[in-house]
């Protein structure tokens, strides 16, 4: 793993963006759903589940947090089925911003699978910041989360993404030390990351792991052991 490093001065976050309507969001739903009727017959069973949660996510904008949650439960269930983990992760994630009691579980088995399988590496990030928003400030489990988000990133980033990928980590890991450190400056940064052996991947992904059965408790949604036995390397 390369060194950790962050930009500690990090700026102003970015302009919330513009949302759509609700009369453009019903506009794009029909549009989405008639498209999906036309083309039934023609689509590949991986092509069927993104536009399934492409809906997903169209209603959660909408607020229409069961519907959206249904598609995403039956996405959930046909990846795993069919050995793909990046839409079960996408599934995961819309169950979690439905914000049901099971949501934590959701995320917990969404981060799981992010990290386990080599999928799109934004969307681990994406994951792995969920669990950052959602651990308060003075817990190690957002910088564990932080460190594992930088990690990925260096597995897994293509020369096209890296330079993106690498900046959003750096980020990340940034607005954690400040939050969870106190920390100003670079010296600082390395002497709190040293502390929390944020350098070592076997001690901070089994760490990530206690982070993640805390999430999920005993409501796991699939056979871990089964899934690792999948992997080219265990």
């Amino acid at each position: 793993m390369k060194p950790l490093h962050s930009s500690i001065d990090l700026g102003a976050e970015s302009d919330e963006d513009l949302k759509p309507s609700t009369a453009a969001l019903e506009m794009r739903l029909a549009a989405l759903r008639e498209r999906c009727r036309d083309i039934a017959a023609e689509l590949s069973e991986s092509r069927a589940m993104a536009l399934r949660l492409e809906e997903a996510a169209l209603l959660l904008e909408l607020e229409r947090r069961q519907g959206a949650r249904e598609i995403a439960e039956d996405v959930f269930r046909r990846a795993l089925n069919e050995k793909q983990y990046e839409p079960a992760v996408r599934a995961c994630e819309i169950v979690y911003r439905c914000e049901g009691d099971d949501a934590l579980a959701a995320l917990g088995q969404g981060v799981w699978l992010a990290v386990t399988f080599p999928i799109d590496p934004s969307l681990t990030l994406t994951m792995l910041g969920h669990i950052i928003n959602d651990t308060p400030d003075d817990a190690d489990g957002a910088a564990v989360a932080a460190a594992t988000a930088a990690y990925v990133v260096d597995l897994r980033a293509t020369a096209a993404t890296r330079r993106d990928l690498e900046f959003f980590s750096a980020r990340m890991l940034g607005d954690v030390a400040r939050r969870h450190g106190g920390v100003e400056s670079q010296s600082q940064f390395d002497e709190w990351a040293t502390r929390l052996e944020l350098h070592d991947p076997e001690k901070f992904l089994v760490r990530l792991g206690n982070v993640v059965d805390v999430l999920v408790q005993d409501d796991w949604w699939f056979d871990r052991e089964r899934l690792r036995d999948e992997l080219p390397v265990h």
